[in-house]
């Protein structure tokens, strides 16, 4: 997938079948669109492409507004690239872009610019200012300029919509398992291992405590978790914990950390992933330190005997 940065002075000479959308977590019902998307272009025999924004439109709008991503941009770029798409362009989403008429983006950028052939509207999405324009208005000002509009059909699972908003309320709910089939993907936070209190090694569970790369990404509900950590090209199985750490603090600073298993390399100052494959507890205070440490040995145990069974694969 070829990813071009689009200007004001862009042109873009092929000509593409094309879909416009900030495609947060490229779940299964984007890849869903895709797929709509390649059909039409190989009936047609033209490339592919996605038109998507580095920033959150609504964050460009408030600036108050914190979102909640699935995806860090880099990742939602992987992710895309990995659909089989020929090209990625990225638009940066202003004030100014926000004032665009759906009927003059479609004619000056989408047509003129870009010179997309044939446009898929996704079954709920709704583009330009005000975003009060329909499917048929799309089509119209597609006639005019010689671009055929078409409208995607919705993937559903149970008469449900697959979406964005849908994945973040199982994340916030710890049902990462629901999660990951809609995602298509384990869900992942990465960032730096920065030092903690050390209380972990003390107690025979040292900790790997991570700062976020990207502070706009969701974070799951806080418990314990079955996990999968990355260190650059190896991965290790291990046991994530996000919370506040009731037992040591009463009024603590949510922590993300990991505990990873057999490992006793130190990685102060690396970039690590942290993959959430299940949801094995709530957070708990406990009444001491060494009731903490017996129910990390539990859910230790518990966590291998589900990796050795290959439940986690299911």
């Amino acid at each position: 997938m070829d990813i071009i940065h689009i200007h004001e002075s862009s042109l873009i000479e092929q000509e593409t079948v094309a879909t416009v959308g900030f495609f947060d977590g490229v779940h299964i019902g984007h890849r869903y669109l895709i797929r709509q998307m390649k059909d039409i272009a190989r009936k047609a025999i033209l490339k592919t492409a996605v038109i998507t924004f580095p920033i959150h439109p609504r964050k460009v709008l408030q600036q108050e507004y914190q979102p909640q991503l699935l995806n860090s941009f880099d990742e939602k770029l992987k992710l895309l690239s990995n659909t089989g798409l020929d090209y990625c362009y990225i638009i940066d989403f202003t004030k100014e872009f926000s004032e665009i008429s759906a009927q003059n983006f479609i004619r000056e950028i989408l047509h003129k610019q870009l010179h997309v052939k044939d446009l898929l509207i996704g079954y709920d999405h709704k583009f330009g200012k005000g975003r009060i324009n329909e499917y048929k208005h799309y089509v119209a000002y597609g006639k005019v300029c010689g671009m055929n509009v078409h409208q995607a059909e919705k993937l559903s699972e149970e008469n449900n919509p697959v979406s964005s908003t849908a994945i973040r309320n199982l994340l916030s709910k710890g049902k990462i398992k629901e999660a990951a089939k809609k995602l298509f993907y384990d869900y992942a936070l990465e960032g730096n291992v920065i030092e903690g209190n050390k209380l972990g090694r003390t107690i025979g569970f040292p900790t790997a405590n991570l700062e976020l790369t990207d502070k706009n990404k969701i974070i799951p509900l806080e418990g314990v978790y079955a996990a999968r950590v990355e260190i650059g090209d190896k991965q290790y199985s291990g046991m994530a914990y996000i919370g506040k750490r009731p037992t040591i603090l009463s009024h603590g600073e949510r922590r993300i950390e990991v505990h990873i298993f057999d490992f006793s390399e130190d990685i102060y100052g690396m970039k690590i992933r942290i993959e959430f494959i299940d949801f094995i507890r709530s957070d708990m205070r406990f009444g001491n330190v060494e009731d903490l440490r017996k129910q990390l040995e539990k859910d230790k145990k518990n966590i291998t005997k589900r990796y050795q069974k290959n439940i986690f694969s299911e």
